[in-house]
Parts: C-alpha cells; sequence; structure tokens
C-alpha cells in the first residue's frame, strides 16, 4: 500500500487514468464492432459509413496512448481491405 503522500497521490492518479482509459477502449470497441457487424451483414455502404466513424477515434487512441500506432494501422488496413471486398 502507497505511504508517502505522492505514492498516495500516484495512486489515485493511476486509478483516474485506469477508468479513463477502459472508457476510451469500450468505446474504440464499439466502433469496431459496428464495422464488423456491417461486414457480417453484406451492406456496403453502411460499413464505409460505420469505417469513417471508427477512423478518428482509432486515432484518438494512438494519441492519447490507449492503442499502439502500428496495431491501429494494421485493424484499419484490414477493415478498409474488408470492406472495399463487399463492393466487389
Amino acid at each position: 500500500m502507497a505511504n508517502t503522500p505522492q505514492s498516495k497521490k500516484r495512486a489515485r492518479q493511476a486509478e483516474r487514468r485506469y477508468a479513463v482509459n477502459k472508457a476510451r477502449r469500450s468505446r474504440i470497441r464499439t466502433y469496431l464492432r459496428k464495422v464488423e457487424e456491417a461486414i457480417a451483414a453484406g451492406d456496403h455502404a453502411v460499413a464505409q459509413e460505420a469505417l469513417k466513424a471508427a477512423q478518428p477515434e482509432l486515432m484518438r487512441g494512438v494519441t492519447k496512448g490507449v492503442l499502439h500506432k502500428n496495431t491501429v494501422a494494421r485493424k484499419m488496413s484490414r477493415l478498409s481491405s474488408r470492406v472495399k471486398a463487399l463492393k466487389a
């Protein structure tokens, strides 16, 4: 357990950051799920819109340090290629 005032404060801050990051990660997963559901339904237009909505949310996750840049790049690449395949 934290003993010094500084370590107590750091513990409080860590709890707050954990809650914020958890909420952000959950929000990102929701956007990704919407894209996945649109792809599964086979609706290109809806999938395209869902992907457009998910992209800034994913990039925000990178800037806030919740996700790694390459992870988001990989996810975006794979999702966009799957959405593009729906059109054909």
